[in-house]
């Protein structure tokens, strides 16, 4: 099993948690579940095709400016990068270019894959950002782009996926370099 730490830096509300359906029943019957503080979740995710899975570390801080300095200290070296902002919020979106510049300043230049999520896809009327805005921001600084509806469990399992086949795509290439530098 490969593991990996992801950071998510999240400019909205809900979580990109994974939850079944009763769960996400309840979350809508209640209030929906927000991010307070910073939160460290795990997520095991199988990559097609093969028989491996990846573990992703998950450090969500709801984008709050008031953990910064916290944050910068549980990311370590990460391996991936999830940027999360709200669809129906222009700030948010814009917010998005900050903290991807303080997490390349944290990485000292080392590349990070990652990913660009705009959540709340079900607020089609409230919309700000367009798809094409967030994909062209997204693949101009050389990240995946995705929609997703944390409230209605839609498209949340797609970004977690293309980072676990990020990171093992590395893993796979770091391994073929050190078995080859092994001779026989």
């Amino acid at each position: 099993m490969s593991r990996s730490k992801e950071m998510i830096q999240v400019e909205l509300c809900e979580n990109l948690q994974i939850h079944n359906k009763q769960e996400n029943k309840k979350r809508r019957s209640n209030a929906a579940l927000k991010t307070t503080g910073v939160e460290l979740l795990m997520k095991c995710i199988n990559i097609p095709a093969t028989n491996d899975s990846v573990e992703l570390y998950i450090i969500d801080s709801a984008g709050k400016e008031t953990l910064v300095d916290s944050c910068e200290k549980m990311w370590g070296e990460p391996s991936l990068l999830c940027l999360v902002f709200d669809l129906s919020s222009e700030q948010s979106f814009a917010n998005c270019s900050r903290w991807l510049e303080r997490v390349r300043a944290h990485c000292q230049g080392l590349h990070v894959p990652g990913v660009l999520v705009g959540n709340k896809s079900d607020l089609s009327a409230r919309r700000e950002v367009q798809a094409s805005v967030a994909k062209e921001w997204a693949q101009s600084r050389g990240l995946e782009y995705h929609e997703t509806s944390a409230k209605e469990m839609e498209n949340c399992d797609a970004p977690l996926l293309c980072l676990a086949q990020a990171f093992h795509s590395l893993y796979q290439e770091h391994r073929e370099t050190i078995q080859n530098l092994n001779p026989g």
